[in-house]
């Protein structure tokens, strides 16, 4: 009798081994509509000069009502530390080719009418305002330097660092002014909610625009 001829099983196909040289494998796909690494960082400049642009006219709307007061050098202090901080991001949008949001004279306006308008209030409500810029900001700057980490590139480590010590730079502003009487301001509460989501918008804003 003739024997039927068995099938030898088919061999499974081993994945590829990594390319020579020490290449790493691609990380995970980016979804539709997520940007890519240098539109993130495109995008962290331009919202983070804006932020810190905002911050300084916060700061001189609120030196304009109470200059001559016990505040002016704890304010004016502060103000000079995001001065830094804005030409720091002055030096870095054109060094990365980026263009600054159009939102800029918006800023210019806002962020002294919030300065000036809280200082109107008292030197306490000043300062509550500070603390609800500063804790938007604390909280912003951490998501970039979770971001940058998150993705890996050498290259961004500078960057990262940067924006890790302008973050603990705001903290310590806001841990001023809580120091300066900040929680005794009339309607704390709903004051502060107030700044948090008008600088929650104006950063959505000059991420875009």
């Amino acid at each position: 009798m003739n024997r039927k001829k068995t099938k030898k099983p088919k061999k499974r196909l081993k994945p590829k081994a990594a390319a020579k040289g020490g290449r790493r494998a691609p990380g995970p796909k980016r979804l539709p509509g997520d940007p890519d690494r240098d539109q993130m960082i495109r995008r962290m400049l331009r919202v983070n000069q804006a932020g810190e642009y905002g911050a300084v006219r916060i700061y001189e709307g609120q030196l304009a009502v109470l200059g001559g007061t016990e505040s002016a050098p704890v304010i004016r202090d502060m103000a000079e530390q995001e001065r830094r901080h804005l030409e720091a991001f002055n030096k870095l949008i054109p060094a990365h080719r980026v263009r600054p949001t159009a939102l800029m004279p918006l800023w210019h306006l806002a962020g002294f009418a919030l300065g000036a308008g809280t200082a109107l209030m008292g030197e306490k409500a000043a300062m509550a305002c500070t603390v609800a810029v500063e804790e938007v900001i604390d909280e912003h700057y951490a998501g970039q330097v979770a971001a940058l980490e998150k993705a890996g590139d050498k290259g961004d480590e500078d960057l990262r660092d940067v924006f890790e010590q302008f973050r603990q730079e705001e903290v310590e502003h806001k841990q001023i002014s809580l120091r300066h009487g900040a929680r005794e301001a009339p309607g704390y509460g709903p004051l502060t909610a107030l700044v948090k989501a008008g600088s929650r918008l104006a950063i959505w804003l000059s991420t875009r625009i």
